[in-house]
């Protein structure tokens, strides 16, 4: 039979074993420090021994982590004040060097976004930040993940999230786009009489070839007023006939002059 001893030692290494049993998930790696130095490989997914206290372990996530950076005050290019925020999607590509370069992966990069953020809107006007934010945020996406790629992680979008305007920069805005309606509402009423009066020329040009086309077209007139039960005529007096009786009462007053 075994002694007392000899159980006593079996449970404690039993203990020792289960204690040094730890489970990854599929999502997580572990970086062993054996000794105060780092393996080349990190551990897991699944089951890993970790042996204290000579082994020590980090859990570093796989999983793709949503960073916001808080608002900035940023001044574009044409001296415009602005808040701005942003999102940034990230993951680790090498927990080692996550685990190893970098106390905090995580802060690190938000500190990053952020000054990358200010530095990159205040070299563009406004006009420009709002109207091609789709390649400002590839600008910022590209120069983030360069100064976060060697400590083993990877920036895969940044995106632009709100862009709080001053409430004067608001109403000249509103003020401008309101002129800009009114601009195009003019060109397009110019362009409307253009048309209309180009249209009358053609017709003037059509009815001078026929001259019948003239008195229908005055029938035709007559015809629409006489459905409207209306009791007044008008009659179209031609320019030449006021013309020719001007002239007649001209001659007629100089000849009773001269008598």
């Amino acid at each position: 039979m075994l002694t007392t001893p000899i159980l006593i030692v079996f449970a404690i290494v039993a203990l020792y074993l289960i204690n040094s049993i730890k489970i990854l998930r599929e999502y997580e790696r572990g970086v062993i420090f054996r000794l105060g130095r780092a393996l080349p490989t990190p551990k897991g997914p699944g089951v890993i021994l970790v042996f204290r206290p000579f082994d020590q372990m980090v859990r570093i996530s796989l999983r793709q982590d949503v960073l916001e950076v808080p608002p900035q005050d940023v001044i574009t290019r044409d001296n415009v004040t602005l808040k701005v925020n942003a999102v940034v999607t990230l993951y680790v590509v090498n927990p080692n060097d996550a685990a190893i370069k970098v106390v905090n992966y995580v802060y690190q990069t938000s500190q990053f976004a952020q000054t990358t953020l200010r530095s990159v809107l205040g070299e563009v006007e406004l006009d420009e930040l709002l109207s091609h934010r789709d390649k400002l945020n590839l600008k910022i996406q590209t120069i983030i993940d360069q100064r976060t790629e060697p400590f083993g992680v990877k920036v895969i979008s940044v995106e632009v999230k709100q862009v709080d305007l001053p409430e004067q920069m608001l109403r000249a805005m509103a003020k401008q786009a309101e002129a800009e309606r009114e601009k195009r509402s003019k060109i397009i009423h110019a362009e409307g009489e253009f048309n209309a009066a180009q249209k009358l020329v053609d017709a003037a040009a059509l009815m001078a070839t026929q001259p019948m086309t003239l008195q229908l077209r005055y029938l035709q007139t007559l015809a629409d007023i006489g459905v409207e039960k209306n009791t007044t005529i008008v009659f179209p007096l031609p320019m030449e006939m006021l013309n020719l009786l001007n002239r007649l009462g001209v001659s007629g007053k100089e000849t009773l002059e001269s008598v």
